[in-house]
């Protein structure tokens, strides 16, 4: 376990708002106390070297205690309780902020000179052997201009956005800078204190795969982010660390390491077109998207849906992008924006509602899903004009689209379309009937794998694992540069209510809670005709309650408009809804669609109803 501090002072509010990480110094005595006497390690860095290099082994209950931005009162009143109780500890410095102790101009944002250590402090320090001294980069600890609309955003994991040429920095750019700002602070610190930092802090735990490789390759192979757990030494590249917040006594504290803040509460999630918001005029788009945010701080919501494509037609396929990418037109450069500002200003989860396939891109129909059609392959007639996951081409560019995402976009979580399908006709292009001869052991021949029901489920297995892998490989391309995200998906309810089903959709909720956080059932009872809505919502959450963890990891989508007639479900039929699949266990709930302009859901009875109890 790794605990994250930051300012010590004698006087701390009691009131402490939500947040604040001043701890106060009988508190922190506190803290020590209680680790000592419930049995708890602390350990310093060479301990965790020599237990990954198999030199040793670590303590039972081990403890990283951490001390974030370099604040004085680390030596004032913190380094006296470390000799006290011969406790080792570590303290990140941010270099462009120790500069102001060395008399230059001081960065916007720093603390005062008064406020932070001196080279002289950390030198004695370092040289009592409890104190590991850790980079907490160089000028990577402030905001960056990361759109058009001119959020700052954390500058180690977002790209610059110039206005002058309405450009964002290119890959090589951002590598050249991240890199030249990490070995800056190693050589700082080694210029000042005589030793290269081994370790670095990420300013606001925010990290990324090249940032790792970047310190690696500046000779810190330990980072540290602000994710909440408990670390294994195959972490050492990014650990989790426990942020203690809001000045916790004895009894928070103990409450604090008891549940390690992991996040188990119940999710209410918004499903929100960004098609709604978009406006080709920028005032009015502005306008737009602070309704909604308004409207989500209303309703007291931890979790939104975004949608990151553009589908002004509603066919469900993505005919542009809100985000800048190298395939598909960019309607707006929207998502950054909107995703932030709901972050920011409302607190919630925001993930990123993108389809697997259905990118309407200008490629050959080779690249496309084909089905079977009167003995002969055809192209997919289906609505999702889906580019086949078989084939390479057209793997490269969705996994290329995946990573535009999560460069340009600060998201918590990706939410996959309903488009990942695959019926008992498809796929049959020459790719994919390769791999169900080669790999899979099938027949290479549509008919045969139609002879009969046995084959055809084998191959709706092996096409509903395929998918279940197909967004592994996305999940993969968006963590690489946000690994902390979240993933959910879209589930259609009759594989679920009738398994057989597999075979026309390739979804099974046998395999989906083994490869994504949430499976987002669309639990929509008018969409699928059902004859009597309560009593199939009963149906779907008592089956999901069958499965190890099913409500756990159900988010349970409502409708709030009926297609079939076009019109609004009934208020009082669509909260009755919700309070029928809460009562029968459901956990996470959430509806679509979100319609501000028209406030449906009513937004007065959703404040009464779906809000949560805090916030968020």
């Amino acid at each position: 376990m790794v605990l994250s501090y930051h300012d010590i002072k004698d006087e701390v509010a009691r009131d402490a708002k939500a947040g604040q990480t001043a701890v106060s110094t009988a508190h922190l005595l506190l803290h020590f106390e209680w680790l000592q006497q419930n049995g708890y390690h602390p350990v310093s860095v060479q301990n965790l070297i020599d237990a990954r290099d198999k030199k040793r082994h670590l303590p039972h209950k081990a403890v990283l205690i951490t001390f974030d931005d370099g604040y004085a009162s680390f030596y004032t009143k913190v380094f006296p309780l470390l000799q006290r109780f011969h406790y080792p500890a570590m303290v990140a410095v941010v270099g462009s902020w120790m500069e102001n102790v060395a008399g230059k101009a001081r960065v916007d944002g720093a603390p005062s000179i008064e406020e932070l250590l001196t080279w002289e402090q950390l030198r004695e320090m370092q040289r009592s052997g409890l104190v590991e001294i850790a980079s907490h980069s160089h000028d990577l600890h402030r905001g960056l201009l990361a759109n058009p609309q001119g959020n700052p955003l954390p500058a180690g994991v977002n790209r610059i956005y110039d206005p002058a040429d309405k450009s964002y920095e290119s890959d090589e750019h951002y590598l050249q800078r991240v890199r030249q700002d990490i070995q800056r602070s190693s050589n700082d610190i080694f210029q000042h204190i005589g030793f290269r930092p081994r370790v670095i802090v990420w300013p606001y735990g925010e990290f990324n795969q090249p940032l790792i490789q970047a310190a690696s390759d500046a000779g810190m192979g330990i980072t540290l982010g602000l994710r909440d757990g408990l670390n294994t030494l195959a972490d050492l590249p990014g650990l989790k660390r426990l942020l203690v917040t809001e000045n916790p006594d004895t009894a928070d504290f103990s409450r604090l390491l008891g549940s390690l803040r992991i996040d188990d509460r119940p999710l209410h999630v918004v499903h929100v077109d960004l098609d709604y918001i978009y406006d080709p005029d920028p005032e009015r788009q502005e306008q737009n998207l602070g309704r909604l945010i308004d409207r989500i701080q209303g309703m007291r919501v931890n979790a939104v849906y975004l949608q990151a494509f553009a589908d002004p037609d509603g066919d469900g396929n993505a005919d542009a992008l809100y985000f800048p990418n190298r395939h598909l037109p960019m309607r707006a450069d929207l998502f950054n924006r909107a995703a932030w500002q709901l972050f920011t200003r409302t607190r919630v989860k925001v993930y990123a509602w993108m389809p697997t396939l259905a990118f309407r891109i200008n490629a050959p129909d080779d690249w496309f899903v084909h089905e079977w059609h009167d003995g002969k392959p055809v192209l997919g007639r289906h609505i999702y004009k889906r580019l086949s996951p078989f084939n390479q081409n057209a793997r490269r560019v969705v996994g290329e689209i995946y990573e535009d995402l999560a460069k340009y976009a600060p998201v918590n979580g990706v939410l996959y379309h309903d488009d990942a399908i695959l019926s008992d006709f498809e796929d049959v292009t020459p790719e994919a009937l390769s791999v169900a001869k080669n790999s899979w052991k099938l027949s290479g021949d549509p008919a045969r794998l139609r002879a009969n029901d046995a084959v055809l489920m084998k191959w709706a297995r092996h096409k509903t694992e395929a998918l279940d892998e197909w967004t592994d490989y996305l999940t993969a391309k968006v963590r690489y540069y946000r690994p902390g995200i979240k993933t959910a998906r879209n589930y259609y309810a009759l594989p679920l209510l009738s398994p057989e089903s597999e075979a026309w959709y390739a979804q099974s909720y046998e395999t989906a809670f083994k490869h994504y956080d949430y499976v987002a059932i669309e639990a929509m009872p008018f969409m699928e005709k059902a004859e009597n809505p309560e009593a199939w919502l009963e149906q779907v959450v008592r089956k999901i309650a069958t499965y190890p963890d099913g409500l756990k990891k159900t988010v349970f989508e409502l409708q709030t408009v009926d297609w079939n007639t076009q019109k609004p479900i009934p208020m009082s039929t669509f909260l009755a809804q919700i309070q029928q699949v809460q009562k029968l266990g459901a956990v996470h709930v959430g509806y679509y669609p979100d319609n501000y302009i028209e406030d449906q859901p009513r937004q007065a009875d959703m404040e009464r109803e779906f809000s949560l109890p805090y916030y968020p």
